[in-house]
């Protein structure tokens, strides 16, 4: 009898309704559900790479994307959506781009348009003509002697042999290398070969080539294998190309190169229609939040760039980390989840071009430093770490921290601690939930070139993470075969929910992350003591 009620009893339990059931879960938990069984990370990076594609900053890719990004923010429930504008100059894109050598022999040829560089108003045909111009001392060699030319304005560089896989991801070996501390040495910190002359040359050199009459100029592209990039790294804010500007895949440019060398004469049709946009010379941020429960605790930040350059369709390179921003924003609306502080989610403009927008946001809102009111562009990106005193603005104590991600859709693998010792214990604690998903290294290590560096630079705790490679950096960064094809969806998956977590973590944490000494201008690097000549 017993046994038949004990029976009778499991069936009854085991027949009743699941929501009469007390089912315990912890926020990780449901972060992991949101983030993996209701994942919308990969339709976000769809529309963003497939349907807008290149997003060049105030091209009207990117506009699109301003659009749509905060639509969807609002649809998830976000609020204080809205963009933040900064002065940027005019927008430029790419209708149409053909190249083709039409003597010694026809072939259609690998190319990319140079942004901020116009068209040709029409299809045009000039001979080839190697003209190295490496400073304003070549200006003399070449003088009269590029009318009607295209001229290829550097010497080619040899094939290299490869000597690492094109498609890699860490081994736990290699991220436990990757923790070592940059010991600074009071000198002043990077950027020490800066020279500003190098940033004005190539508006010197437009300059000469359109008054010898030059139809056009090429570049060769950095990587081998036909892939092209659209990368203008000599644009200046407010300044266009004054001739047209055409980079070519490196094999077509090595053979051009030597066939003028030998005297075949190559010669060139190119057929390039370019727009300029002077209609709003403003870029925006996308800025969106999630309110915290205590109005006065502050809000911690979570952004990546989602401006590209002008080939591929800028998936790996920033589509990824856009997308998995976005995706972290909608896990944790989705889940329920309150945090004590807010949390605001930011979409960069202006990265490509010296991470302008995320400077812009730290200047209006967080800290200023004392830099030339002229400098714009990349000198501004340049000589913005080093120029003191720094001025905290009204979220500088509010800010507790700000996470990034911009290195393609490779899994998480770890975070750099930007030297600050303190906040890696905390960090330790809360990859735990996840070291089985591979995110196992906390490395002390400084990181740079992306959108944390000005709130690091300010004494915010300012964070990128680790990422698997996989063939960012030797195929897809800037170039034409930056596609959707290229993304991980698993490991965007484990990218998106990671960030959630760490974005709760330090949104409920007792105590604001930890920060180092904000920067004071530094004192000389520290050397052994040489005695006055007087002393002797």
């Amino acid at each position: 009898m017993r046994r038949s009620m004990l029976a009778l009893t499991a069936a009854l339990l085991a027949s009743a309704p699941i929501a009469a059931q007390t089912i315990q879960t912890t926020p990780t938990d449901r972060v992991i559900d949101q983030g993996t069984n209701h994942s919308e990370v990969m339709r976000i990076a769809q529309y963003l790479t497939d349907v807008i594609g290149a997003r060049l900053t105030n091209s009207p890719g990117i506009r699109k994307a301003e659009d749509w990004t905060q639509a969807k923010f609002r649809e998830w429930g976000l609020v204080n959506v809205h963009k933040e504008g900064f002065e940027f100059g005019r927008g430029w894109w790419n209708e149409k781009l053909a190249v083709r050598m039409v003597a010694p022999r026809p072939l259609q040829l690998i190319a990319a348009p140079l942004p901020w560089t116009p068209g040709t108003s029409g299809a045009v045909t000039g001979e080839v003509v190697l003209a190295p111009l490496a400073d304003e001392a070549a200006f003399a060699q070449f003088k009269g002697k590029l009318k009607g030319k295209v001229v290829l304005i550097s010497e080619p560089r040899e094939l290299e042999e490869a000597t690492e896989a094109p498609f890699k991801r860490w081994t736990d070996d290699e991220l436990t290398k990757r923790d070592n501390y940059d010991l600074l040495n009071g000198s002043g910190g990077g950027n020490r070969a800066f020279n500003p002359a190098r940033l004005t040359f190539g508006a010197k050199r437009d300059a000469f080539l359109k008054e010898e009459g030059a139809i056009g100029y090429a570049i060769m592209s950095s990587r081998n294998g036909k892939l092209v990039h659209g990368q203008n790294s000599q644009f200046q804010v407010g300044q266009s190309g004054l001739i047209p500007g055409i980079e070519i895949a490196a094999e077509d440019y090595r053979r051009l190169a030597r066939l003028a060398k030998m005297g075949a004469k190559p010669t060139l049709e190119i057929d390039a229609v370019n727009h300029f946009d002077d209609s709003d010379t403003k870029a925006y941020n996308v800025l969106a939040d999630i309110p915290g429960t205590d109005p006065k605790a502050g809000y911690v930040m979570a952004g990546a760039h989602f401006d590209s350059w002008a080939m591929g369709d800028g998936a790996a390179d920033n589509g990824a980390g856009s997308a998995m921003v976005m995706e972290a924003a909608r896990i944790i609306k989705a889940s329920g989840i309150k945090t004590k502080r807010a949390i605001r989610f930011a979409l960069w403009a202006g990265e490509e071009q010296g991470l302008l927008g995320s400077m812009a946001y730290v200047e209006n809102h967080v800290a200023k430093r004392p830099v030339d009111a002229g400098a714009s562009g990349m000198v501004r990106y340049m000589t913005w770490s080093r120029a003191f005193p720094i001025t905290p603005g009204p979220d500088h104590g509010k800010l507790a921290a700000y996470f990034n991600l911009d290195n393609g859709s490779g899994k998480i693998r770890g975070i750099y601690a930007q030297g600050n010792t303190a906040v890696m214990p905390i960090f330790e604690q809360w990859f735990a939930p996840f070291r089985s998903m591979g995110a196992i290294e906390v490395s002390s290590r400084r990181t740079g070139s992306t959108d944390h560096v000005f709130f690091d630079a300010v004494g915010i705790p300012a964070f990128q993470f680790i990422q698997d490679p996989l063939d960012y950096g030797s195929m897809v960064h800037h170039t034409d075969v930056d596609t959707f094809d290229h993304l991980k969806a698993d490991d965007m998956r484990q990218g998106a929910l990671i960030l959630a977590e760490f974005l709760i973590n330090a949104a409920n944490s007792d105590q604001p992350l930890p920060r180092v000494p904000l920067a004071t201008a530094p004192t000389p690097a520290d050397q052994f003591y040489t005695f006055p000549e007087s002393a002797h």
